[in-house]
């Protein structure tokens, strides 16, 4: 189980408060708890404006030696209006060796074009998931199943162009591969926390697990799959939790919950809501 940040503001905003300095910094989250260790990799992204994207990963945890002077360096230099970050606890719903397992192309962000993507949580069937990515399969570099739900979304985006109408429909393949599969006890998916963004002016934000999960690795008051934001006028932080002590300034991205949030002249704009899902699955979610 991973942890997310993303960052959205203006030409100048800097990640490195929130990646590194900060009390609950994605870099402390790495290993500030001794029961999940984020050791299996790590990733910045970020896109100034009239640029391509920057995205620099690692394979290892970010905290490790090595591995964090990196991170700082990389950290440093993350500034843009768009900022991603990820910390990696590896899944391995296909059960393959962990040497597999860790590798720079199995850690997120993931990204194709100017679109950027990082999740939290696993999809139980990543194999039986494949055909439904269409031309997207032959994209796939790795054996991480957050890849593979990264180019499901972006096969249903080119189909209805809308986000949250494209993450309803990839939830419902994977409910299709699972009834294939029998119904297993195990269910479609963990969890299905997603940042994603087309464009250096936008993120979106996704909350939906399954089951408890117990808290947060440094806040202990909030669910672990919850997400929490903080925002003005200006920058929009949102993560897997708070990224400093000042709880009272952060607000909840509940489960089943979505959020957007957009740039326009220099302002931050940001609207949540309900992720629709079919009647039939929406007790299983």
């Amino acid at each position: 189980m991973c942890r997310l940040l993303g960052l959205l503001g203006n030409a100048q905003s800097s990640g490195q408060p929130w990646l590194v300095d900060s009390d609950h910094s994605l870099l402390k989250q790495a290993d500030g708890s001794s029961k999940q260790i984020q050791s299996d990799g790590w990733g910045i992204a970020w896109v100034a404006p009239g640029e391509a994207v920057h995205v620099e990963r690692g394979s290892h945890g970010a905290y490790e030696p090595g591995e964090i002077e990196r991170f700082r360096s990389v950290a440093s230099r993350a500034r843009g209006p768009l900022v991603f970050g990820h910390l990696r606890m590896a899944s391995n719903p296909m059960g393959l060796p962990r040497e597999r397992l860790i590798a720079v192309e199995n850690s997120q962000p993931f990204s194709y074009r100017q679109q950027l993507f990082a999740h939290n949580g696993s999809i139980m069937f990543p194999r039986e998931t494949r055909p439904f990515l269409g031309e997207y399969e032959s994209k796939i570099q790795g054996v991480n199943d957050s890849e593979v739900l990264f180019y499901l979304l972006l096969r249903h985006l080119d189909q209805v162009r809308e986000p949250v109408a494209a993450y309803s429909r990839a939830i419902g393949d994977l409910f299709r591969v699972w009834h294939e599969k029998g119904s297993p006890r195990v269910g479609p998916y963990s969890g299905l926390n997603v940042l994603f963004s087309r464009t250096p002016e936008e993120i979106w934000a996704f909350c939906l697990y399954r089951g408890e999960h117990g808290s947060g690795l440094l806040d202990p008051s909030r669910p672990y799959y919850e997400l929490s934001y903080r925002t003005d006028a200006r920058q929009l932080i949102i993560g897997s939790e708070p990224f400093d002590g000042a709880s009272s300034e952060w607000r909840s991205l509940p489960n089943g919950q979505f959020l957007h949030a957009r740039m326009e002249h220099g302002l931050v704009g940001v609207r949540t809501g309900t992720i629709p899902m079919p009647p039939e699955l929406r007790a299983l979610a």
